[in-house]
C-alpha cells in the first residue's frame, strides 16, 4: 500500500521558519515526482513546490520563490520543504503527494495537483504572532 505521512508543521512566528518532511512507505521514491501543496482556510489547494524523480528540476509558485527549497533523499526515501521567511499567508495545510508519471509534467513546470495520484494526510502550519 502507498501511503506518504508528512510531518514537521507546527505554530511558528513571522520570519521563522519550518522543515517538512514527507516520508514514504510501501513503494520506493526513486521514480516519483513529488509535490508540496498547501490549503489555507478558504481557499483552494495550491501547488507550493515540485521536484522530479531525479531531483534535476524542481518547481516553485511565485510566492514563495526565494524562500521555500525542495529537496529529496531517494535512499531515505524522504523529500523535504524548507520554509524560511514565513509569513502569515503561508498558514494552511501542506500536503506532500507523488506520482510515477509527473517528472515531464514537472520539468515543464507544471505543478498541479490533477498530476499527482497518492497524497498524504498533510500537516498544518500555522504562521501566527
Amino acid at each position: 500500500q502507498l501511503q506518504l505521512v508528512e510531518s514537521g508543521g507546527g505554530l511558528v512566528q513571522p520570519g521563522g521558519s519550518l522543515r517538512l518532511s514527507c516520508a514514504a512507505s510501501g513503494f520506493s521514491l526513486d521514480h516519483y515526482a513529488i509535490g508540496w501543496f498547501r490549503q489555507a482556510p478558504g481557499k483552494e489547494r495550491e501547488g507550493v513546490s515540485c521536484i522530479t524523480s531525479s531531483g534535476g528540476s524542481t518547481k516553485y509558485a511565485d510566492s514563495v520563490k526565494g524562500r521555500f527549497t525542495i529537496s529529496r533523499d531517494n535512499a531515505k526515501n524522504m523529500v523535504y520543504l524548507q520554509i524560511n521567511s514565513l509569513k502569515p499567508e503561508d498558514t494552511g495545510i501542506y500536503y506532500c503527494a507523488a506520482d510515477a508519471s509527473a517528472s515531464f509534467f514537472v520539468f515543464r513546470g507544471d505543478c498541479v495537483e490533477r498530476k499527482f495520484a497518492t497524497w498524504g494526510q498533510g500537516t498544518q502550519v500555522t504562521v501566527s504572532s
